[in-house]
């Protein structure tokens, strides 16, 4: 029985067609996301996007009398954490649905979804004295 090859690249090109207006659907979700938290007294309200970054900031008058700088401070990054928690949150349930049996939504959000433990972790700091300057040069060679 003879294979229609065109039949299946129309399959094919139709199925990329769904993906790509799949996740442009989600992306434009993750891009609409802000949540918003505030202080227990109502004083602080912070708002951010999906990737936690604080958008918008409400600082009610009362709050100056109310809070010593350290304290408004410590208000507007609480606030401010938890609205990022709650984005975080509402992103990796939207990304989710569309990614492969297994993947991890919040590493995918955070860019580490195919990274390992050592290829995240940060360089480890050489010693001074097992620095060697051998092969240093100060002094632009091609220039003497």
């Amino acid at each position: 029985m003879p294979t229609n090859h065109r039949d299946e690249v129309e399959q094919l090109l139709a199925d990329y067609r769904n993906s790509r207006a799949q996740l442009a659907m989600v992306h434009r979700t993750l891009l609409s996301i802000t949540e918003s938290a505030s202080s227990p007294d109502g004083l602080v309200t912070a708002t951010v996007n999906s990737s936690g970054v604080l958008c918008a900031l409400s600082i009610g008058d009362d709050a100056y009398r109310r809070y010593r700088p350290a304290e408004l401070a410590d208000a507007i990054l609480r606030a401010t954490r938890q609205a990022a928690a709650q984005a975080g949150e509402r992103a990796r349930q939207t990304l989710a649905p569309v990614l492969p049996t297994g993947s991890e939504p919040g590493a995918v959000l955070s860019g580490t979804a195919d990274l390992t433990a050592d290829e995240i972790s940060p360089p480890t700091a050489v010693a001074d004295d097992e620095v060697s300057y051998e092969d240093a040069t100060w002094m632009n060679r091609s220039g003497r």
